[in-house]
């Protein structure tokens, strides 16, 4: 999608959808949205005092202007009350915007910065709303569509209108900082759309390389020998039921800063989940495709850091493997030992995640992190515990959970901290080794995080994002399928320490 920002007239600028605002609250349209209601004649107005018009959040109205505006169509839409606007409902309005524009065949738009002029918003903020909105919103998979019927067309260009030439360089700032992370988004979505046939861990190092080698990164790809020298029998014991080979991806920005402590983030990725020996049950497995949406976003956060070219020294770790069962599958009963020398006894070979991110985070120590995040779909408990609103976190500094929770603010990808209270350490006793994958059904969220922590000895959070990587419906920014959730949530973290360093 092509983004430019440029100065004019709501009422002579040229455009195919012309697109204004209405709060919920207000009697009479103002503003830009009251230049185009009088060169209009009133149209808008006597639609609201119709009750036609509400100015509700997302509502979208659609007006011909007839020669009134240079427009040939002008959209309106609702922001909901203005004393409850913030960045989050105007990401919303442009989705809808977005959304409206695609079924009516609209290749651009032009619109007004929605809330810059609120006085609540920034306009650098409200910019990057609309444009994060807007690509978000238009979002769609089709890859294995043949069906052109079901494919909408896609948004070209998209132009944010200014009268105020003060404000301009904020909002291209906004505009372009927006859009590299909406894409990095989509990246996140289409690898979690993608079926496991067509993403083995093989095509998810060959995607990362070709993302690396796009936006500047340096990207190491660690084959199985080379993780056996390094001990990471606990990844490598999750892929011995597959013939897909495992692969340990390391994306590095700003790689040659050695005077640096890195911030590292680490994604699950499991790139088919079966269970393994302890096979899930067949109904809804196939949804077992998006176990790999940590490695996902954080394909998806390295790709938006290199654009936005943060200055500060940032790795993406991504141990992807596949659990399948075989007569080679790792077992119930076995005890492998992970990178750090800790011993594991598996009970369930359906909790390998943590098993191939225990490894991940003991390799993270090698860099002397600042602090370390990891993103994963860890467990179905953090579901039940939290649905689909919010992911879980656990953390064991306090300063990296209030840096976590300032960041879900801004970004709208909401959190929930969950304890890392020594009594949980009790489930995970093991009579024949150091500790055992699961802890049986209590406190499952949290159990997650009581066994990564037998991995880390820096700041380090682990964000469960189970009920968070996948959508049945369409909701505001968010489409069915692939969410893309945690990048725009670290890289809001990733940018306020870049902002203090």
């Amino acid at each position: 999608m092509e983004i430019k920002v440029e100065i004019g007239s709501v009422t002579e600028v040229s455009t195919e959808l012309l697109v204004v605002n209405l709060f919920e609250d207000v009697g009479q349209p103002g503003g830009a949205t009251g230049a185009v209601d009088a060169a209009l004649q009133g149209a808008i107005a006597d639609l609201m005092a119709a009750g036609d018009i509400k100015g509700k959040e997302g509502e979208v109205t659609l007006l011909y202007p007839r020669g009134g505006v240079s427009a040939k169509r002008v959209l309106v839409v609702g922001l909901g009350r203005r004393d409850a606007l913030n960045v989050h409902a105007v990401r919303r309005a442009a989705a809808a915007v977005a959304r409206k524009a695609q079924e009516l065949g609209i290749e651009s738009l032009c619109t007004i910065v929605h809330g810059a002029g609120a006085g609540n918003i920034d306009p650098e903020g409200a910019a990057q709303a609309v444009v994060e909105g807007t690509v978000l919103g238009s979002y769609q998979f089709t890859a294995y569509l043949t069906c052109n019927d079901a494919i909408r067309k896609p948004l070209a260009g998209l132009t944010l209108l200014t009268h105020d030439a003060t404000s301009l360089p904020a909002l291209q700032a906004g505009a372009t900082a927006g859009n590299a992370i909406a894409e990095a988004v989509c990246l996140a979505r289409d690898l979690t759309n993608l079926p496991g046939n067509d993403l083995p861990p093989s095509a998810m190092a060959a995607r990362a390389q070709e993302v690396a080698a796009q936006c500047g990164l340096t990207c190491t790809v660690l084959d199985e020998t080379q993780m056996q020298t390094l001990g990471m029998g606990s990844l490598l014991a999750v892929g011995k039921g597959t013939d897909q080979p495992s692969q340990f991806i390391v994306l590095e920005h700003n790689a040659d800063r050695s005077d640096l402590k890195p911030y590292v983030v680490v994604g699950k990725g499991i790139t088919f989940d079966s269970g393994g020996i302890s096979l899930k049950p067949g109904q809804g497995m196939e949804a077992m495709k998006d176990d790999m949406a940590g490695a996902a976003a954080t394909l998806g956060i390295m790709q938006a850091v290199a654009a936005l070219d943060l200055p500060i020294r940032v790795v993406g770790l991504m141990p992807c493997v596949e659990n399948m069962p075989s007569g080679k599958a790792y077992r119930p009963g076995d005890v492998i030992k992970a990178i750090n020398g800790r011993t594991i006894e598996v009970i369930s070979t359906d909790a390998e995640g943590r098993l191939i991110l225990a490894d991940a985070l003991g390799y993270a120590q090698r860099y002397q992190p600042q602090a370390v995040v990891d993103l994963a779909t860890l467990t179905g408990a953090c579901v039940v515990a939290l649905g689909t609103v919010a992911s879980g976190l656990l953390c064991n500094d306090d300063a990296l959970a209030g840096q976590l929770e300032k960041a879900a603010g801004e970004s709208g990808e909401k959190t929930w901290r969950l304890p890392l209270w020594d009594e949980y350490k009790q489930q995970i006793k093991s009579d024949v080794a150091d500790i055992k994958n699961s802890g049986g059904r209590e406190a499952g969220a949290v159990i997650g995080g009581i066994f990564l922590q037998n991995f880390v000895d820096y700041p380090w959070a682990h964000v469960d994002i189970a009920g968070m990587v996948f959508s049945h419906q369409v909701e505001g920014w968010r489409v069915k399928g692939g969410t893309g959730y945690g990048v725009r949530l670290l890289v809001a973290w990733l940018r306020q320490q870049a902002v203090q360093a």
